[in-house]
């Protein structure tokens, strides 16, 4: 693929995984295998509040292709085809669900030295069109992004975005919600790995005169360990700690208070992911 400049939905992504990434109030627990013939399973069982969900999915790559497959405990199959290069340049992701037969979506995807764009339809008798471009390159990118209603002709979304890259930090502006908000964000790494980082991000939303100001940061204790927390204006603070207990095997605790109201219950949450 190109090193050109990224989808749409890479900008503002690394603030976005720094605030929102691995946080959690579930308990959450999965393990992965790999079998001889190249199929990785992986079975997850999750528990939010008094109710327990699992899935079971098998992910089988060949050449350019790859296929996942995942059952959950509502009979739902989900599966997904990814293929790259069909047309060079190109990733062609074809989705759908059973026995929810609208819940299907092809999307293609191209990438160029100075561009990329994608196109998104839902597979159903009034599908939904997504579609979404960028120009620039790794350092520097414009990009903007629409949904259109076939049934309703109607836009039901409309994104605009930019964003900075530098060695050491990675700015954005994206303007959305048709024009009501508006999110800046910034990060800046403290060490080569980029496994250290402080973040911060203010969004206005126009309509409401509301302000949400958030600052967080990431630190890796060793290299197995890394720690996170975050608070906005509004007094929620979180913080988590996660640690490879064995190689590729992860273990994490995460939590979150309102420190304005301190008589609410505290949000915890537990994941551990093994992969032998």
């Amino acid at each position: 693929m190109s090193k050109g400049p990224g989808l749409f939905a890479d900008i503002g992504k690394k603030a976005k995984d720094l605030l929102t990434k691995d946080y959690n109030s579930d308990q959450k627990f999965s393990v992965s295998t790999y079998s001889e013939a190249g199929v990785a399973l992986t079975s997850t069982a999750v528990k939010r509040g008094g109710l327990s969900a699992g899935d079971i999915g098998a992910q089988y790559k060949y050449k350019n292709a790859l296929v996942d497959v995942k059952v959950d405990t509502d009979s739902n199959i989900s599966t997904t085809f990814t293929i790259t290069d069909i047309i060079p340049s190109t990733k062609t992701i074809a989705s759908f669900k059973v026995p929810d037969y609208n819940g299907g979506k092809l999307e293609v995807q191209y990438f160029h030295d100075h561009a990329s764009f994608t196109t998104a339809v839902a597979l159903n008798q009034s599908p939904a069109i997504d579609f979404s471009a960028t120009i620039g390159t790794p350092t520097i990118a414009f990009g903007a992004e629409a949904g259109y209603d076939t049934t309703s002709g109607n836009f039901t979304k409309y994104t605009a975005g930019f964003s900075l890259t530098q060695p050491v930090s990675v700015a954005s502006i994206i303007l959305g919600d048709k024009g009501d908000s508006v999110k800046a964000s910034y990060v800046h790494y403290v060490d080569l790995l980029k496994r250290s980082a402080g973040v911060m991000e203010i969004t206005r939303k126009f309509s409401t005169n509301e302000n949400t100001f958030t600052v967080g940061g990431q630190y890796a204790i060793d290299p197995l360990t890394v720690v996170k927390a975050k608070l906005n204006n509004h007094g929620k603070l979180g913080a988590l700690l996660q640690h490879e207990v064995i190689p590729k095997s992860m273990l994490t605790v995460s939590g979150e208070i309102d420190t304005k109201s301190l008589d609410k219950h505290p949000k915890f949450g537990l994941a551990i992911a093994l992969k032998p």
